[in-house]
């Protein structure tokens, strides 16, 4: 019985210190601009969401998504870094950055007060949290104002995160949740020619290409490369590209982009023209870089692989 009890708190011990060991999840969040539209707070709101841009990138569970690169994607789409965003335009914005939160808001002056009211949107379920902090207008600091409601952000998304972000399946629940949406229908033959790239650098090893006729094979495509004597019916190619994003702690977070078509062989007709970025975080750098290529090839080949096997 001694020697039983023994062996039980040792379990127990040891599944309390795995339980520790286990990391924090990390979120990737976008800083939209504070509006600011009365003629008292008008230049308070660029400084405002600096600050709190700043602050938050400093938090340990949080990666937040540069604000040049920011700028960029959503240039690109003519979508704007301000404005309302609503639950359509969040998902958007979620899909070009790989950011799982957006932060926006607005700053105004009420009885003699400065108020500063933040919106925390999952960009994967649409739920808003909100929070706010304000000061005397006469004495109140922008930049102690920015950290407290940092912290009030960080602590939402670290208590809500299960709500602001989908339950995160397996990789092989998603594969297989992929295969069993397929019609049944003959499968085209298939080739994959990604050009892959980490730091600007070629990849001796793609990820996103491998994952992504892993996951054919599995849906019944037959895939086939260059060495093949047989050709494809359908040609996949476009490229993937994978960047060093911060380190905190122990952890390094990469960001990955994946840009493709495919189109048939014969006709060259264009079958489907997408693309999807991705974001991960692992204790080494070139495994960070994999695991966020290999999640963009799962989240795109959602959408694919149904259009490749439509009769």
């Amino acid at each position: 019985m001694k020697k039983h009890l023994t062996l039980s708190l040792l379990l127990t011990l040891l599944a309390g210190t795995l339980a520790q060991a286990q990391p924090a999840p990390v979120f990737s969040v976008a800083v939209f601009d504070f509006a600011s539209k009365d003629e008292n707070v008008r230049e308070v709101g660029p400084k405002v969401t600096a600050l709190l841009d700043a602050s938050l990138s400093a938090e340990p569970q949080l990666i937040t998504v540069e604000r040049a690169e920011l700028e960029k994607v959503l240039g690109e789409q003519e979508l704007g870094l301000s404005g309302t965003i609503s639950s359509d335009t969040a998902a958007r914005v979620g899909k070009l950055t790989g950011a799982k939160v957006l932060v926006t808001g607005r700053v105004f002056k009420a009885d003699d007060e400065l108020i500063i009211i933040a919106k925390i949107i999952g960009t994967e379920t649409s739920r808003v949290y909100g929070e706010l902090v304000k000061a005397p207008a006469a004495s109140a600091s922008l930049s102690d104002l920015s950290a407290e409601l940092a912290k009030k952000i960080a602590k939402i998304i670290a208590d809500k995160g299960d709500t602001l972000v989908a339950k995160v399946e397996s990789r092989e629940e998603r594969i297989d949740r992929i295969v069993k949406g397929l019609k049944d229908v003959k499968r085209p033959s298939v080739s994959v020619r990604l050009q892959e790239r980490h730091f600007g650098q070629p990849v001796i090893d793609p990820a996103a290409g491998t994952e992504l006729s892993i996951i054919l094979q599995k849906a019944g495509f037959t895939v086939v490369d260059e060495r093949s004597t047989n050709k494809a019916d359908i040609e996949i190619t476009g490229e993937a590209f994978s960047a060093y994003g911060l380190r905190r702690g122990n952890l390094i977070s990469c960001r990955s982009r994946i840009e493709l078509k495919a189109h048939e062989r014969t006709s060259g007709k264009i079958l489907a023209v997408d693309s999807q970025t991705s974001v991960a975080a692992d204790i080494a750098e070139q495994t960070a870089a994999k695991t966020a290529l290999e999640n963009a090839a799962v989240e795109i080949a959602e959408r694919l692989v149904p259009k490749l096997a439509a009769p």
